[in-house]
């Protein structure tokens, strides 16, 4: 049942990755630091009237500071509980699932790219926090409901990251200064150890292996690349020569890269190291030989939020270990 049901996990996976995704629409409505944890949320600072402009160069007024907010991604919620703005938080995607907090906050849909718009206007929300998964077209449609739509448009560095924290912490009333800070360091004790090596490993990372001998991975252009790069491994998919951000890899072309590490990202859909030792042709791999397949939380390279500093950390420690003894 599971290698027949990862096609539909990997496209909503995707919907929380790194690229925007198709349209989605809207319901019509009825007239009438180790891993980064969320903080104790804090009171938001009141501000005063002031025009932002989003992802979109649309001029996006706050007449104060919003006490509702309705977030339409993975990623924006995990941005909201991580600067403190989780109380302000009145409902949230289907696959928002992180902080654990996430869970109580009313799902406002999102499958399939299908969101509910009339349970969103029911929130009365004073600010919806949309993402690059989000389309122009479903900010419209919402704006013609009589909301306010922030478009965060995606980062494409850590540091952009950053940006993006403290664009909405300037929206939501809270100084994110602190938190920046420590994910800076956090980022600079990493690239402090990685920096001296010689050797990279090459580092097959698997997003969906549906077709054993021609998985999912991740290409140029995407945190998971980024990441491992930073984290001191060479991507297979660029030595390969794959160009797609999200390529399937042939099986030919993963035994000539012969890869020293193969990262699980679908083990959170129950891909085990067990099962890569068992597939036909894999026996060869150096990774397999030598037993260096290892489970990893996806969600911490495709969510573009504060947790792509855990995956870092984590690649790295997976990837060279005898540097973060």
């Amino acid at each position: 049942m599971l290698r027949k049901t990862l096609p539909l996990i990997l496209l909503i996976a995707l919907l929380s990755a790194c690229a925007p995704q198709t349209t989605p629409t809207v319901a019509p409505v009825a007239p009438t630091v180790a891993a980064t944890e969320a903080p104790v949320t804090a009171a938001p600072t009141e501000i005063p009237a002031k025009r932002y402009t989003d992802g979109l160069g649309r001029e996006i007024t706050l007449e104060t500071t919003p006490q509702r907010i309705v977030s339409l991604a993975p990623s924006n919620t995990e941005i909201l509980f991580a600067i403190g703005a989780g109380s302000q938080v009145v409902g949230r995607d289907e696959f928002s699932d992180y902080p654990a907090e996430a869970a109580s906050i009313d799902s406002i849909g999102g499958s399939f790219g299908e969101y509910n718009a009339e349970a969103i206007v029911a929130l009365e929300p004073d600010l919806v926090l949309a993402a690059e998964i989000n389309t122009p077209e479903l900010v419209k449609q919402l704006e013609d409901l009589g909301l306010t739509v922030f478009y965060l448009k995606n980062p494409v560095t850590l540091e952009e990251m950053y940006v993006n924290l403290d664009v909405v912490g300037q929206l939501t009333g809270h100084d994110v200064t602190d938190l920046i800070d420590s994910l800076e360091a956090r980022v600079a004790a990493v690239d402090e150890k990685i920096a001296p090596i010689s050797a990279r490993p090459t580092v097959f990372y698997e997003i969906d292996a549906t077709d054993a001998s021609k998985p999912y991975s991740y290409g140029p252009g995407t945190f998971g690349d980024l990441l491992i790069q930073r984290a001191g491994g060479a991507n297979l998919v660029t030595l390969a020569g794959i160009t797609d951000a999200y390529p399937q890899v042939s099986l030919e072309q993963i035994v000539a890269a012969n890869p020293s590490a193969i990262i699980l990202g679908d083990s959170m859909w129950g891909v085990t190291p067990e099962a890569v030792l068992a597939r036909a042709g894999w026996d060869a791999l150096d990774a397999v030989k030598n037993n260096q397949i290892f489970p990893f939380d996806d969600n911490m390279v495709s969510r573009p939020g504060p947790r792509l500093v855990d995956g870092l950390e984590q690649l790295a420690k997976l990837l060279h270990p005898e540097l973060f003894k």
